[in-house]
């Protein structure tokens, strides 16, 4: 018995199946039961062995690896559900047998990869490519290399573009202006009205260039201004003091977000980017608020870019699986919408968020797409720039519908102006008039050109040039040398020309024109070599600001300046107009070097 009793053990422990009484046979047990587990044992053998046999049978060619390459906000989702994915069964007979890999990567790296442009980060290997918004998928076949990229398959998950304030300041920025709106927060980062919005509120948007939430907001933001009448003075003040401000992360956004400051901070994210931020150890940190125009969302859009017919069938089928219930339901869970604009549990009001759909605005064409990121690349060039200053006797005659002299309007003119460069904008002024640096030379240099924010004895240079044109005086007996100086200022730019920057001429005068007794260069002349030095390749332009101008025969021939140069003329009559002037010169990066010329009436 006691024998029995230790093979069982030996062969598992306890044992339900019971021999009948009487019909025992001596050591005939211990034989049985060794033998009855080795038959176990060969059918579960053969069992495992037919499965494996099946699968490879099922699997056709073998199994095959679909690579997947998804946005990082995103990744962590599409990974989840690949694994789900991968632990099915093999399909029907015939099929191949799918083995999802999904790795996040930025989707501004991958369009540069495939399109060939900017710093790539190396070369693109995914099957199947899912960024955060169909807006890459536009710029990449707008490229020649991107031309035979694949129409989106579908869309996997949605997130809304949203402003996002931290929770402590919502009740501010209300007072501020009113209900959140697209509208709002162009009026705050307007650089044509500093005096606005903007003193209260300090605007945080993200990269258009590297970030889709922020080409959407620009978007958004641009067709409202449009929408309302705006012009485009309008948008490039916006979108001047938007790239000033502009951070490269959503990360970077919350942390500056989160630094103390006078003004009320606003930034743009996408509703999942908020949501992401508000963990568990900071529940409601940042508030979403929703524009009231409405908003675009990122759409997550899913491209086939594997040429292998099989590796394509493979990639048709996990798409199928990331619309199955299961799917949306990992998709919520890690605070993204479904493509149908519904939030799961992650979406709430207590992280900070709203539950109900927005309101869609419809992304605008391709060609508005390229346009606006093109102006913002644009403007995201520094300047280099050298004022001339005209201090002729006549500037001491009365301004032209302002009070003061010309020469009081000319310095507040400049001064205005100045408010809206940057720091790193290179700014440098001359004085003209006659014999100003000895005989002959009608120039002399008072601020060398240079950053603005950089110290120049111990003072700003932007402070430097501001003292400058307070203490400027017109000089009573001197005459206006304007083309002797604009050939030797034009000779100075071109030697230190720098290809990374707008590179201008700002004449600031009375509109006489040249008025030169001792001779110097004819109008004839300084047209000539303006012509023929102007170079397409290294554009210097000429911006002339001619305030109360009233001299026809002066006004043609600083209009025939500017033309030559590609530059323009303008002709305000007073201070007020200087902020539109200013602006419309800074709008020409958008067009440079091929832009329109001329000017008249208040231009």
């Amino acid at each position: 018995m006691g024998g029995r009793h230790r093979t069982d053990e030996l062969e598992g422990g306890y044992n339900p199946y019971h021999e009948p009484s009487g019909r025992r046979r001596g050591g005939r047990g211990k034989v049985l039961v060794p033998l009855a587990g080795a038959v176990a044992l060969a059918v579960l053998l053969g069992v495992a062995a037919y499965v494996i046999m099946s699968r490879d049978k099922a699997c056709g060619d073998g199994t095959v690896a679909l690579k997947v390459v998804a946005s990082p906000d995103i990744e962590p989702a599409i990974s989840k559900i690949a694994a789900a994915y991968n632990k099915k069964a093999a399909p029907a007979d015939g099929a191949s047998c799918v083995q999802v890999a999904v790795s996040g990567s930025d989707p501004a790296g991958v369009t540069n990869a495939l399109a060939g442009t900017g710093a790539t980060t190396g070369k693109f290997d995914g099957d199947v490519w899912i960024p955060d918004s169909s807006l890459w998928v536009a710029r990449l076949r707008s490229s020649p290399k991107g031309e035979g990229i694949p129409d989106p398959t579908g869309s996997v998950a949605r997130s809304p573009v949203v402003l996002a304030a931290p929770k402590p300041v919502v009740e501010k920025l209300r007072s501020a202006f009113g209900e959140p709106s697209w509208s709002g927060l162009m009026s705050a980062a307007n650089a044509a009205t500093p005096d606005g919005l903007g003193r209260k509120i300090r605007v945080l948007p993200l990269d258009p260039t590297l970030n889709a939430a922020g080409m959407s907001a620009l978007l958004a933001g641009s067709g409202v201004l449009q929408a309302s009448g705006a012009g485009e003075d309008q948008l490039v003040g916006v979108l001047r003091q938007l790239s000033e401000n502009a951070v490269n992360s959503p990360g970077n956004m919350f942390a500056s977000m989160a630094k103390p400051s006078s003004r009320a901070p606003i930034g743009i994210a996408s509703e999942q980017e908020i949501w992401s931020n508000n963990d568990k150890s900071k529940p409601g940190e940042v508030v979403a608020l929703y524009p009231a125009e409405g908003t675009i969302s990122l759409d997550y859009p899913v491209v086939v870019t594997a040429k292998d017919e099989q590796k394509r069938q493979a990639a048709k089928e996990f798409t199928a699986a990331l619309t199955a219930a299961d799917a949306k339901k990992t998709i919520r869970e890690y605070g993204f919408r479904t493509p149908d604009g519904k939030a799961g549990g992650a979406i709430s009001q207590a992280n900070g968020l709203n539950p109900a759909t927005p309101r869609s605005l419809k992304i605008p064409d391709a060609a508005t797409v390229t346009r606006l990121s093109q102006a913002w690349s644009r403007l995201k060039l520094g300047g280099r720039l050298l004022a001339l200053l005209d201090i002729s006797g006549t500037m001491a005659l009365p301004a032209v519908g302002a009070p003061g002299d010309r020469m009081r309007l000319i310095a507040q003119t400049a001064i205005e102006g100045l408010k809206l460069f940057p720091d790193k904008t290179e700014v440098g002024t001359w004085v003209f008039s006659t014999n100003l640096n000895g005989k002959g030379v009608d120039y002399r240099e008072a601020v060398p050109v240079g950053p603005l924010g950089a110290k120049v004895n111990g003072a700003t240079r932007r402070e430097v040039v501001s003292q400058s044109l307070q203490q400027i005086k017109a000089k009573p007996t001197g005459d206006t040398g304007l083309n002797d100086t604009l050939a030797a200022a034009y000779d100075k730019m071109k030697a230190e020309y720098e290809a990374d920057k707008i590179n201008t001429i700002l004449v600031f005068t009375d509109g006489v024109g040249n008025d030169d007794p001792e001779g110097g260069i004819s109008n004839a002349a300084i047209l000539k070599k303006l012509r023929q030095e102007f170079d397409q390749t290294q554009p210097i332009s000429i911006i002339i600001v001619a305030l109360g101008a009233d001299d026809a025969a002066g006004r043609r021939q600083m209009q025939a300046i500017a033309k030559a140069t590609q530059g323009q003329a303008f002709f305000p009559n007073n201070a007020l107009e200087i902020r539109k002037v200013f602006l419309e010169g800074i709008s020409r990066r958008l067009c440079a070097p091929r832009c329109g010329t001329g000017g008249g009436g208040s231009q």
